[in-house]
């Protein structure tokens, strides 16, 4: 089976991109200034909030990427090969550069972190295997894992208690997530991205990009239809959620109920509240031009350069303002991010304004590499451009 060729960039999937990597770095910057992931304040759980677009943009945005590499190769045969070369790199990359980049530490042997690059990278492995049929097909496919995710856990529960025990690790790593023993003496394997449901959302992102390679007026007409229709479906089924369920005095306001979606897994609400956003914003980051979204575009031109830079980067930056406040560099520091390291020290944690600094300042950095690597490769579309 044939594509036909195209060989431009879709501008908006660079820009929204570019998007979820600056609010990436915000989240990262908050691992290691001892934040919590959220909490009590407006402050605390919007800058928490805010980096939920980030996973289900690279993710989806991966999968679009992945259309437009198969209508440039024109031949889904040479796309299933280049998925999975491009896979297993990814998955390389987590299991090695960016376990050391996130810990400064080679305790291989104790702990091994499945973030997000592991999951995209075994999502394009298992997405090989599905571009051999149409996008729409594809597509369905991945509707279908996103809203019937929970079907995962059936196999699970049917199987005994004495046997659930030799294969639960291969269930932790489909959905539930969590920390997985390999062996005795083996690795502590922490799984904060399972397979399920993203492979659903990188496969709709792939039937995405036959919309995104429409003529300008269907695609905004879409975009618009597909992305706000998402968000009233949220609004509408989690508002009725918050409305119904009982509240004790000490509950958050209903507001921050509604929005605290569950990540890991992804539940069908927490992708509605993202999804829904990210593709109705496709119209306004194909049409806006100026400094910030060309600066965006840079950023989402080379994805996976960003990402392999930005948690080094942190890392050395969370390390000088521990130099700076203590004296010292805290050892907390050296421990194992950002799943499992332990308690950080008495009077440690940043306040919200100095990871706000912090982001401000690696952010020009950031960008300047970025734009310089860009303009040397011109790199074409490409899942994640290694």
């Amino acid at each position: 089976m044939t594509m036909p060729r195209v060989s431009t960039r879709i501008r908006s999937v660079d820009v929204l991109r570019g998007l979820a990597c600056v609010l990436m770095a915000i989240d990262h910057v908050r691992v290691y200034s001892g934040l919590p992931p959220g909490g009590p304040t407006a402050g605390l759980f919007f800058t928490r909030w805010i980096t939920h677009f980030v996973a289900p943009a690279y993710c989806f945005f991966a999968g679009t990427s992945a259309f437009l590499v198969g209508r440039k190769l024109g031949d889904v045969r040479a796309l299933g090969r280049y998925l999975i070369r491009r896979g297993i790199v990814l998955v390389l990359l987590e299991l090695t550069v960016l376990r050391f980049a996130w810990t400064f530490n080679f305790d291989y042997a104790h702990y091994v972190l499945a973030g997000v690059i592991w999951m995209l990278g075994v999502c394009l492995i298992l997405l090989a295997g599905l571009v051999r049929f149409s996008p729409r097909t594809v597509g369905i496919v991945g509707l279908v894992v996103i809203f019937a995710q929970q079907l995962v856990a059936l196999p699970a529960k049917a199987i005994s208690e004495s046997l659930f025990v030799h294969v639960r690790w291969l269930f932790q790593f489909l959905y539930f997530g969590g920390t997985v023993a390999l062996g005795e003496s083996g690795p502590v394997v922490a799984v904060l991205y399972s397979i399920v449901p993203w492979i659903g959302v990188m496969a709709c992102g792939y039937a995405f990009g036959a919309i995104v390679t429409r003529d300008q007026a269907e695609r905004r007409r879409l975009c618009l239809r597909i992305g706000l229709s998402a968000t009233a479906v949220f609004l509408l089924v989690g508002g009725l959620g918050v409305a119904t369920s009982p509240a004790s005095p000490e509950a958050p306001p209903a507001l921050f109920r509604l929005l605290a979606q569950q990540k890991y897994p992804a539940s069908q609400l927490f992708l509605l509240m993202t999804l829904g956003p990210i593709i109705a914003l496709v119209p306004w980051a194909e049409q806006t031009r100026g400094w910030v979204t060309d600066a965006l575009a840079t950023f989402g031109r080379v994805p996976l350069f960003y990402y392999l830079l930005h948690i080094p980067l942190i890392h050395v930056a969370a390390m000088t303002v521990s130099l700076v406040r203590e004296g010292k560099v805290d050892p907390w520091l050296f421990g194992n991010h950002p799943m499992m390291p332990p308690t950080q020290p008495a009077g440690y944690t940043w306040s919200l304004g100095l990871l706000y600094l912090v982001f401000a300042l690696v952010m020009p950095v950031l960008y300047l590499a970025c734009r310089r690597y860009a303009l040397r490769r011109r790199p074409s579309p490409s899942p994640l451009n290694a």
